[in-house]
């Protein structure tokens, strides 16, 4: 029988991580939907809390069908290890604290998610943690410029939030390992599917699975992937060698991350610290859900992938559109990069600039009929937002600027619908707003 490394993506996206034998030979993952599980023994607990046996003790700490997530994810990424919890946010959330203990500064772009900037800004420096950005995502040498004896990290978006630029993670994962950091990607964008940020150097990955791992608009879920190649043992992390009661051995002596985990610490401490610890448990249902969304994911995302090069060959030339951020344009600074590193597309986000400013966005978007205005991404339903007003509403003027959106700003995520009916829908959406303003002049 072959090993899971010989399986390929559409194999291991249906069966890594479980084995029906070891569930009463149910076809489908079942949902343990339990509290707490009966160990058996009270010597059998003490074997599982000491890490000498398997097991499962409270559904916040772990839980058979979320397992069974984490460890897919984990095959597909070609990981170590991954922690599933409650949101991207949660996932983020959890990795940065676990990196951060103790204080320090990490080192990332002005091409984020909204909802993060205002994190990093605004409530992650109460906890001792300091942000640098740099100005031009493409400059490996002004990365290098900015990394201080206090950075623990660098963090990046692999396919930015709405303008899909592309990061150098390649580039990126040799600076950080050489500055002895590690480099933590948010994948959410591309999904495992289109891109693999470990095998481009990445130490940790990032997934909001509520998007396109998930597919539907139906589970919220995040997942923290740990490559196991970072080495912990360093004077810049010392949380990793403090002793914690919570792992004393079977002799009653406490033991540090590093001692009881050794290349999985990162993984561990997630769990244990944070996930334990503050809470944002992924429900077994929805990791049941985010399951079944996985199934299909190559192929779902090989559509929507076919729909936006058709869409963007349409707004390319429509006379309402400004301009299009696509990676693979003509002219875009992530052109080489994205045809390097994302042969199978980046994913179903783009954005674009509708003439008139921004009440032309105000305008299509009370004017489309098949597109949503929802705030999600990686749904198989086509959806618009404007993104200066919602997912980045909380960026002052100048941080708009420097992410690249301007006023006019129209985010869209391309679900699997018949392309030609989601252009038609752009088009008399277009040619509506066109009317009103006609109207209104008139």
């Amino acid at each position: 029988m072959s090993t899971l490394e010989d399986f390929g993506f559409d194999t291991l996206k249906l069966r890594a991580g479980y084995d029906p034998a070891d569930h009463n030979f149910s076809s489908a993952v079942p949902i343990y939907e339990t509290v707490s599980y009966a160990v058996g023994s009270a010597e059998n607990y003490d074997n599982i809390a000491a890490g000498v046996a398997d097991g499962h003790v409270y559904s916040r700490c772990s839980n058979p069908t979320v397992k069974v997530l984490e460890d897919r994810i984990a095959a597909l990424d070609k990981a170590k290890n991954a922690v599933a919890v409650g949101s991207g946010v949660a996932a983020i959330t959890y990795a940065i604290l676990s990196l951060s203990e103790g204080g320090g500064r990490m080192l990332t772009t002005e091409q984020l998610y909204g909802g993060i900037v205002h994190s990093l800004d605004s409530i992650f420096p109460k906890y001792g943690l300091h942000v640098d950005k740099v100005n031009n995502y493409a400059s490996i040498d002004e990365f290098e410029a900015k990394i201080t004896e206090d950075t623990k990290l660098i963090y990046v978006e692999s396919v930015s939030n709405p303008t899909a630029i592309v990061s150098d993670i390649d580039n990126l994962s040799k600076l950080a390992h050489k500055h002895g950091i590690p480099l933590v990607v948010d994948n959410t964008i591309p999904t495992p599917y289109l891109f693999n940020p470990i095998e481009h150097g990445a130490d940790i990955v990032i997934y909001s699975a509520t998007k396109g791992i998930g597919g539907h608009g139906a589970a919220i879920g995040g997942l923290v992937v740990d490559a196991g190649r970072f080495d912990w043992d360093s004077p810049k992390f010392p949380q990793f060698k403090e002793k914690n009661i919570a792992f004393r051995d079977l002799n009653g002596r406490d033991r540090s991350y590093l001692e009881a985990f050794g290349k999985d610490a990162f993984s561990a401490k997630v769990r244990s610290d944070y996930l334990t610890n503050f809470g944002a448990a992924l429900s077994p249902f929805n990791a049941y859900i985010l399951l079944l969304g996985l199934e299909t994911i190559s192929e779902r995302i090989d559509k929507e992938v076919r729909n936006v090069e058709k869409i963007v060959d349409f707004l390319t030339h429509s006379e309402y559109v400004e301009w299009v951020s696509y990676p693979y344009l003509e002219g875009n600074k992530s052109r080489e990069l994205a045809k390097k590193n994302f042969p199978k597309g980046v994913g179903q986000l783009f954005s674009f600039g509708i003439k008139g400013g921004e009440e032309a966005v105000y305008r299509l978007c009370r004017n489309v009929k098949l597109f949503s205005y929802q705030l999600n991404l990686g749904d198989s339903k086509s959806l618009i937002a404007n993104a200066k007003r919602s997912t980045h509403g909380v960026l002052t003027d100048s941080e708009l600027g420097l992410a690249g959106i301007p006023d006019n700003t129209v985010r869209v995520s391309i679900g699997t619908e018949d392309p030609d009916d989601l252009i038609r829908d752009l088009q008399q959406a277009f040619e509506a707003s066109a009317f009103e303003v006609s109207k209104k002049a008139g």
